[in-house]
């Protein structure tokens, strides 16, 4: 059974998860902790559970969502884990910072690359990895089949899409990636976007302005 621990993190509100089963096995996904106050939040989280970090997912590789890979990565022996579509992001990743006025001293670059159709395991987990470009490339959701949700990254937001006017973005593509990449889950499936509160396949099918 997984548990979701999810926090909100840096001034963009990213959400930040933890995954986790009974085995003391978890995952971190999308970690945008960037100040001491947040690192020291996640790992006093992760610590006092005595979890074991198996793996860094990052749904896509733009700032807000990487800020505290490094830190991560240094503390736990990880690797960032994503689609190599996103490479730019990553290595522009310090010029896109200081656009935001984050400090990035150190970007620590991803080791292990999924595509679509390849799984994620830690404990007796697994989750289905989807490739869902248009919000930006080397976009990913990450779903559960067995307790029926799917971490969406910026891709579906409760009540909207994600921005499609950054570098890659591309509105037609993302209509794409969530009509045949989320439109295809069970309206039950729980939505745990990258920003904001949860929502459901079957809201956004018949709530979303923007899917209409």
């Amino acid at each position: 059974m997984i548990t979701i621990k999810i926090f909100v993190f840096n001034a963009f509100e990213v959400n930040s998860f933890v995954l986790f089963d009974e085995t003391g096995e978890c995952i971190i996904v999308d970690p945008g902790c960037y100040s001491t106050e947040e690192k020291e939040t996640l790992t006093r989280f992760i610590d006092e559970n005595k979890l074991k970090p198996v793996v860094l997912v990052n749904t896509h590789f733009h700032i807000d969502h990487i800020l505290g890979n490094h830190y991560l990565c240094q503390r736990y022996g990880l690797t960032p884990t994503g689609h190599a579509g996103g490479s730019m992001f990553w290595r522009t990743a310090r010029e896109f910072g200081s656009v935001f006025n984050l400090k990035v001293d150190e970007v620590e670059k991803p080791g292990i690359f999924v595509v679509d159709g390849d799984t994620i395991r830690f404990g007796k987990a697994t989750l289905e990895v989807r490739y869902t470009p248009g919000h930006a490339d080397g976009s990913i959701c990450l779903v559960s089949h067995e307790q029926k949700f799917v971490i969406a990254g910026d891709v579906l937001f409760y009540g909207s899409i994600g921005r499609t006017d950054l570098p890659t973005g591309d509105f037609d593509s993302l209509m794409e990636s969530i009509k045949n990449s989320l439109w295809t889950l069970g309206e039950d499936y729980t939505v745990y976007p990258g920003h904001g509160p949860e929502t459901s396949i079957g809201f956004e099918r018949r709530n979303n302005p923007f899917l209409q």
